[in-house]
C-alpha cells in the first residue's frame, strides 16, 4: 500500500496551495460602478474576499484560486487552464465554473443588497464566528481632542500622548502587512489632525479602503473637503448635530461629490421629538443614496430608536450598524463604566480599535488593552484577543 501511495502521489499529486498573502484590486477608471476587491489567502488555502469593504465572502480553496486569478487580471481561459490542471478536471468544466464565479461576484458588485447565500448560492458563513488571521477593519483614533464646544467628550486622561505622523505611518504599514483591507480614521475629531490627508494618502497608496468619522464641520470648507477627496478618501460618516449649520452644509456638499456618506444620529431626550423631521431634511440633502446610522444616549430610548429605524427604512434609507460612533458623539467613559455594556458582535474579530497612543482595544468602548500596535508584534496583539 505504501508503494501504491507513492506512485499515486508521484503521478497524481494533490494540488499545491497558493501562498498566503493579501491581494487588492481596484477597478479601472472607465468601469461604472467602480469597485474594490481585497483577497486574503489564508495558510490553509482558503480565502476571504471583501467586496467594496462591505460584503465578506469566505471561499474554499478552489474559489479562492479563482478569486486570485481575478484580482491578478488573468484572462479567464488562463484561469480555467490552471484550475483544470491543478484539480484534474476537464477544461470546459473549469471554464464554466470560472465564468459562473465571475458572474456571481459581478452581481454582488452591481447589487450590493443581494444576500449571497439566498440569491447567489455562495457558501457564505457568519464572518464573526470564523477564525481569522486579521480583522477586516482597523479603527484608528488619531486624537481624542474635540471641538471647543464639547472639550470633555473624550477620555483624554487615559491617553498620555498622541502618536506622531511617522509613528502612524509605521502602524498603517503594519496593518497592510497583516492583511487588513480597511482603515477608518476616527477620534475625538480626526479632522483636527493636520496630517489627516497625508495618512489617508498612505492607505490609498497601499490599496486599502479608507473611511473617516467626523462631526462634519470642516467638510463644509470647500478646500478641505477637496483635499480629502484628492487624498483618496472612500467613505465618510458624519456624526450629525441637528443644530449645527456647518454639519448640514457638509452633508449637502458631500452628497454632490463622488464619496459614499453615512449620517449618524445619536438620539437623546432633546432631539427625539424632532427625529422624523431630521430624517425628512436628510432626504432632501442626501439625494438618492441615503445611508443612516443610529444610536441612543439612554437605553430607555431604544424603543424609540427601533421605531425611527423602521421609519427610515420605509423612507429609503440604508441602515449602517457596525461602524463605530465618534467619541465626540457619546461620552465613552460612561460606556466603559456601564457593567451592562455589551460590545458590538464583530469587535475583537471583524475589527479592532487603536487609541491615539497606539494601544489596541477589541472595539471602541471595550476597555481591554491587547497590546500596543506601535511597539508590539502584530501576532501578539491578535493572539491576545483570547
Amino acid at each position: 500500500m505504501k508503494n501504491l501511495k507513492n506512485i499515486r502521489d508521484r503521478f497524481f499529486p494533490a494540488p499545491r496551495r497558493l501562498p498566503s498573502g493579501f491581494h487588492p484590486f481596484q477597478s479601472p477608471p472607465e468601469v461604472n460602478p467602480p469597485y474594490r476587491l481585497h483577497l486574503r489567502l489564508e495558510d490553509d488555502g482558503t480565502g476571504v474576499l471583501v467586496i467594496n469593504a462591505r460584503t465578506v465572502l469566505h471561499l474554499n480553496q478552489t474559489a479562492a484560486e479563482m478569486a486570485y486569478h481575478m484580482v491578478k487580471k488573468d484572462p479567464i481561459d488562463v484561469t480555467a487552464k490552471e484550475i483544470s490542471k491543478r484539480y484534474n478536471v476537464p477544461y470546459q468544466q473549469a471554464l464554466n465554473d470560472s465564468h459562473d464565479f465571475l458572474d456571481r461576484i459581478q452581481s454582488i458588485i452591481e447589487t450590493p443588497q443581494l444576500d449571497p447565500v439566498t440569491f447567489l448560492d455562495f457558501d457564505r458563513v457568519d464572518p464573526y464566528s470564523q477564525k481569522l488571521s486579521a480583522p477586516y477593519r482597523l479603527d484608528c483614533a488619531l486624537t481624542y481632542k474635540t471641538g471647543e464646544e464639547n472639550p470633555h467628550a473624550a477620555p483624554v486622561e487615559r491617553v498620555k500622548r498622541e502618536l506622531l505622523t511617522e509613528e502612524w505611518k509605521v502602524i498603517l504599514q503594519k496593518a497592510w502587512q497583516a492583511g487588513i483591507p480597511q482603515i477608518v480614521f476616527t477620534g475625538g475629531e480626526p479632522t483636527l489632525r493636520p496630517d489627516l490627508c497625508e495618512l489617508i494618502q498612505i492607505t490609498e497608496n497601499q490599496g486599502q479602503v479608507t473611511g473617516l468619522l467626523t462631526d462634519g464641520k470642516r467638510l463644509a470648507e470647500h478646500d478641505f473637503l477637496h483635499a480629502l477627496l484628492k487624498s483618496g478618501l472612500d467613505h465618510v460618516m458624519i456624526n450629525l448635530d441637528p443644530e449645527s449649520t456647518q454639519a448640514w452644509e457638509a452633508i449637502k456638499d458631500v452628497a454632490n461629490e463622488d464619496l459614499f456618506m453615512t449620517v449618524h444620529l445619536t438620539l437623546n431626550g432633546k432631539n427625539i421629538k424632532d427625529a422624523r423631521a431630521v430624517l425628512e431634511r436628510l432626504e432632501q440633502k442626501m439625494g438618492d443614496n441615503r445611508s443612516l446610522s443610529l444610536s441612543v444616549s439612554d437605553p430607555d430610548l431604544s424603543k424609540d430608536m427601533a421605531e425611527l429605524r423602521n421609519y427610515a427604512v420605509q423612507q429609503g434609507f440604508e441602515i449602517s450598524w457596525d461602524l463605530p460612533v465618534p467619541y465626540s458623539a457619546l461620552n465613552p467613559v460612561s460606556i466603559e463604566m456601564d457593567p451592562e455594556f455589551e460590545p458590538a458582535r464583530g469587535a475583537g474579530n471583524a475589527w479592532l480599535y487603536v487609541e491615539p497612543d497606539g494601544d489596541v482595544l477589541p472595539g471602541q468602548g471595550v476597555n481591554r488593552v491587547l497590546g500596543n500596535i506601535l511597539t508590539d508584534p502584530w501576532e501578539k496583539i491578535w493572539n491576545n484577543r483570547g
